[in-house]
């Protein structure tokens, strides 16, 4: 992305008091099948965003932030309360015309060019075809994607893909821009650039709307800002007022010698003269954020992610369980063993021995050894043979013969 030779913030003309935004008591309830209440994700939302402001939308997630935005895009319909845009509905056509919207994640058609998705968004709007042409060259060049203009969407890393995504939001120079999340995936000179751009938009009267977790970004651009908890607004107004510590001073001074710095204040002011400046300190604002959102937690519930919650009670005894297990093996295996010690031997503590003198003769008393039985072998005897009947064996041999008898 080109770098674009912005002022800084301090340096923008003051917001104007035209009223581009306005919702009054806000509130979008999500219901069940059944319609039966399930999450009441934006809670009787009051506020108001003017011409030229950069306006930010912070809160943890699920809060309520995307919610507000598709309510401001006329995506969603509110349950109760309102929200005009431009004095208009927010789903009227040609306020829908004036909007250019970023979301949080690039939807964009995977095969077309960079130029020809430019073309294509610029169409949606019916642009004519030369200045569909011309602000597309412009686009691209803005955000730095001149050398990849002939690649496919498709190929693009998800910080290029945010980078032509953010160009289709301005391709119809919308007067209210809304930006969700959109330095996610670039790198810091990307980053940096798109804080370039929103005051170069700001400057020229455009409305701006930012969703981001980088709050470091946030305090760069942003004039006003509401924190979401709940579904509810926990806290609102300009970074200054917000930031600011009334209870405490702050003596800013060139380097001092140490006896110097410890004198009183009336003596630095007759050091240094009229170098001493007296302002009232200020706080980070991601430090701010948490304190809002840990003062919220204890009065407020929310349908969406909360933090700082203890581990499961089954995963944080298992994990206790099982080292406390594997420090006893251990112990038990890495443990020397003790050798026993021996006690003194005592003869009074061995008790006398008691001898049964009758079972004593028996067991010496000699035994006449009784001879084993020799086996007897028994052999059955062989039967009788039966007397030969030898006529009628030469009966059959003369018949074998011819019919001859002997």
């Amino acid at each position: 992305m080109a770098a674009l030779p912005i002022p800084p913030s301090a340096a923008r003309p003051a917001p104007s008091d035209e009223v581009v935004i306005r919702a009054v008591g806000l509130t979008k309830t999500f219901k069940d099948f059944w319609g039966r209440p399930k999450a009441r994700a934006v809670d009787n939302v009051d506020f108001e965003v003017r011409r030229g402001e950069v306006f930010g939308l912070l809160g943890p997630n699920g809060s309520g932030k995307s919610t507000t935005i598709k309510m401001l895009l006329g995506l969603l319909y509110p349950t109760q309360g309102q929200v005009t845009v431009f004095g208009e509905s927010p789903r009227d056509v040609k306020t829908k015309a004036r909007i250019g919207y970023l979301p949080e994640e690039s939807y964009l058609y995977r095969y077309l060019s960079p130029a020809e998705t430019l073309d294509f968004f610029g169409n949606l709007f019916a642009l004519d075809a030369g200045d569909r042409q011309k602000r597309t060259e412009q686009l691209i060049e803005m955000v730095g994607l001149g050398n990849a203009r002939t690649r496919t969407v498709g190929e693009f890393s998800k910080g290029m893909q945010r980078r032509i995504g953010l160009a289709q939001a301005l391709i119809n120079d919308p007067d209210l821009v809304i930006l969700d999340e959109p330095t996610a995936g670039l790198d810091p000179i990307g980053c940096r650039e798109i804080k370039d751009l929103i005051r170069a938009l700001a400057k020229r009267g455009k409305t701006v709307i930012l969703s981001s977790h980088l709050l470091a970004d946030v305090e760069d651009v942003c004039d006003r800002v509401v924190i979401y908890y709940g579904g509810k607004i926990q806290a609102k107004g300009t970074l200054k007022e917000l930031l600011a510590a009334p209870d405490e001073i702050r003596i800013t001074s060139p380097v001092l010698s140490r006896e110097t710095t410890e004198k009183v204040l009336a003596l630095l002011r007759a050091e240094v003269g009229d170098t001493v400046r007296l302002e009232n300190p200020t706080q980070n604002l991601e430090n701010y954020f948490l304190g809002v959102v840990e003062r919220a937690r204890a009065q407020a519930q929310t349908s969406g992610a909360t933090s700082g919650n203890s581990v499961a009670a089954f995963i944080r005894g298992g994990a206790e369980a099982g080292a406390a297990r594997s420090d006893n093996v251990l112990d038990r295996l890495t443990k020397p063993t003790a050798t026993p010690v021996a006690a003194p031997f005592s003869p009074a503590a061995v008790p006398e021995a008691r001898v049964d003198s009758v079972k004593l003769a028996a067991l010496t008393k000699a035994e006449t050894p009784v001879p084993a039985p020799e086996p007897v072998l028994s052999v059955p005897s062989p039967a009788p043979a039966k007397p030969v009947d030898l006529g009628k064996a030469n009966e059959k041999l003369s018949g074998l013969l011819g019919g001859k008898k002997p």
